[in-house]
This record gives C-alpha cells, sequence and structure tokens, in this order.
C-alpha cells in the first residue's frame, strides 16, 4: 500500500489482544469527529472480530478493506463513518470469547504489531498505535517478550528504546518495567539507568524540542538512601550513572528522594524524569493524569505510541471501556508523525545491523 500525499499522516491501529477491550475503545475512537480531524487511521485486525463489536454497540460504522494495492480504495476509506481494514490474517476467526486469555489471541495480537512494522518501515503509514496486549496470552503463543516495547525493538532491531510515559506535565522514561519488585534492586545497573538517561534526553529534545532538557533521576531508597544509611544503590549504581551521564553532556541530577522529586516536576523545575521501577513512575503518573496517559517508545526508527492501560478483560465485551487513552495516544502520534516522515531523526542511529 503505497502512502497517499495529504497533510493528515496515515496511522496504523493494531487491534490488541483481540479478546480484550482493544476492538471496543477501537470502534468507539472511530466515531469521534476528533479523530478523523487529525489522521487517517488504519486499523490493523480481524474484520469477523470487529463487525461483532460494531454490531454489539449498535453503530454505524461501515468495514471498508484495504490491501496492498488499491489507491483508489483506499481515498474511499478514509472518511468519518468507515473502519479502514487492513487484515494481515490468512483466515478469520470467529470463535473468541472476550475475556479469555488463549494462544490463539495471543498469535493474532502479535500478526497485527508485525504488520504496523511492515507498514511503518516501508513508509506506508506515519506511525503506530496500539491497543493493550496480554502478554500472558501472548507467551503462550511463543512470544516470549516482556512487553510490546521489547518487541518493537526486535522487529525494528533499535539499537536501544525505552517506554516514556507522559501524561500532564510529567514525561518520565523507566529504566526497568514489567519485573517482579523484588528483583529490581539486583536487575539495575549503571549501565541501564544511563541508557533510562539518555533516552530521556534523547525524546524530550528530538520528539519535543526541548532544547536542553533538564532531567532528574529518583533515587532507589527511601529519602535517596540517606548517605548509605537505607542502601547503597544511589552511591554505587546512580550516582555513577549520573556522573557518566553528564559526561555525554547531558544535563541530569539526582539521585532525587521519589516522594519529593514528581511533586518538583509538577510545578516545573525539571522536564523529565527517570523512574528506577514500574511503579515508582506510574504510581505519580497515574494519580495525577490517569486516563489521559501514553506511551511513547523512544528510540525506534518508527513512530509508536499507545495506551496507558491494559486489556481490561474483566470488562471486554460489555460496552464499557473508555477510549479516552487511546484517543490521546491518537492525537500524539498525529503531532509526531511530521517529525519521523521527514526524516528529521537520523534512523540509522538507532538501528542495529544484523
Amino acid at each position: 500500500m503505497a502512502a497517499l500525499p495529504h497533510p493528515k499522516p496515515i496511522l496504523a491501529i493494531t487491534m490488541g489482544d483481540p479478546a480484550g477491550i482493544g476492538p471496543e475503545i477501537i470502534v468507539k475512537a472511530l466515531q469521534m469527529p476528533k479523530v478523523w480531524r487529525i489522521c487517517r487511521p488504519l486499523i490493523i485486525g480481524s474484520r469477523p472480530i470487529l463487525e461483532q463489536t460494531i454490531q454489539s454497540l449498535n453503530t454505524s460504522l461501515v468495514i471498508v478493506s484495504i490491501d496492498d494495492h488499491e489507491e483508489s480504495s483506499a481515498k474511499q476509506a478514509f472518511r468519518r463513518g468507515r473502519l479502514p481494514l487492513f487484515e494481515p490474517f490468512s483466515k478469520p476467526v470467529h470463535s473468541l470469547k472476550p475475556g479469555r486469555i488463549s494462544a490463539k489471541s495471543g498469535e493474532m495480537a502479535v500478526t497485527c504489531i508485525q504488520s504496523a512494522v511492515r507498514l511503518a518501515q516501508a513508509g506506508c503509514v506515519g506511525g503506530i498505535v496500539t491497543a493493550p496486549i496480554n502478554k500472558e496470552a501472548m507467551h503462550l503463543a511463543g512470544h516470549l517478550y516482556p512487553g510490546h516495547t521489547e518487541m518493537l525493538a526486535d522487529l525494528t532491531k533499535a539499537k536501544e528504546s525505552g517506554m516514556m510515559i507522559m501524561g500532564g506535565s510529567l514525561k518520565i522514561v523507566f529504566t526497568t518495567t514489567h519485573i517482579a519488585l523484588r528483583d529490581v534492586a539486583e536487575t539495575l545497573t549503571v549501565q541501564k539507568i544511563v541508557k533510562a538517561i539518555r533516552l530521556a534526553h534523547f525524546g524530550l529534545k528530538q520528539l519535543f524540542g526541548v532544547k536542553k532538557p533538564r532531567i532528574a533521576v529518583a533515587g532507589f531508597n527511601p529519602h535517596a538512601g540517606e548517605n548509605g544509611l537505607f542502601g547503597d544503590e544511589e552511591q554505587r549504581l546512580i550516582l555513577p550513572a549520573i556522573k557518566r551521564a553528564r559526561a555525554q553532556q547531558i544535563a541530569c541530577s539526582g539521585p532525587h528522594p521519589a516522594d519529593t522529586m514528581f511533586g518538583k516536576a509538577l510545578t516545573g523545575a525539571f522536564d523529565g524524569l527517570v523512574a528506577l521501577y514500574h511503579d515508582q513512575g506510574l504510581i505519580p503518573l497515574k494519580t495525577v493524569a490517569f486516563g489521559h496517559c501514553v506511551n511513547i517508545t523512544v528510540g525506534l526508527p518508527i513512530l509508536r505510541t499507545s495506551v496507558d492501560h491494559g486489556t481490561a478483560f474483566d470488562i471486554a465485551g460489555k460496552g464499557i471501556a473508555d477510549p479516552t487513552s487511546l484517543v490521546d495516544a491518537i492525537e500524539m502520534a498525529a503531532q509526531l508523525a511530521p517529525i519521523f516522515t521527514s526524516r528529521k531523526l537520523d534512523r540509522k542511529m538507532f538501528t542495529r545491523k544484523g
């Protein structure tokens, strides 16, 4: 499918796990005029499942299939009231039940992501917006990634990438993500912290136009360790990482006590933050911007944004899922797409060989 010249970017929106709320929030988002004002949404997913979703929500969306060759049909598809669909499956799937974890749903979710990446790499779409996947289902299907971020890094051969989640005035890069809390201390290294600082610097400067980003790095222990009284991670890992990042001309400070760092960031003291583990950053972030957070994968040679929530199997198929985070992710991708499509980023810098 060739990219069409147009001021609004084509964004590939992956269905996510089809047994979760992904199909529902996609159908709801495409009914919003705002989405059509800012982009041309191309859904990567299953026609039978999306048809079932449209019917269950009693909406009037009409699915229009887009294949690799028919530009005329693509022009007709990108209109409000349509659901432009690129279906990457060789056989239709009809038997999935909402809220059920299965290898079949995990495989379908991965297939959608793989297809979206190929379209982005070929320049057919300006970016990818991902609905949530279920890691257990993905693992049952034999794809043993910790999550979207690691899968996308592998598919694009990125040198290094990481998760930046933004909500309100907070922009946070995570040093570790989906691992048990008891394993965080053993997992942290100077190199991983430096990587997170570097990704925060890159994301703020290249994607958001901050000329000299001020980055704050959280401490690991209460009160940032109190000079070793409550642990040695600050002296042994975080301070050396900050020193190394500063040697790379990155303006970073810390380690800051986590119980005050986020509040200071809300007052404008910092441009970006580095959290050391999942909940350290996500608890304050979702406290101030729950439902309006957007995940951006920094360091990829393609653009990817995502929702800030999971598959919500407990409410899948009930028609009550909120599409707000997906709409926010679409809006962010539409804003950032020109940076990627105009090749302002040197993609070779972020792609490994082989």
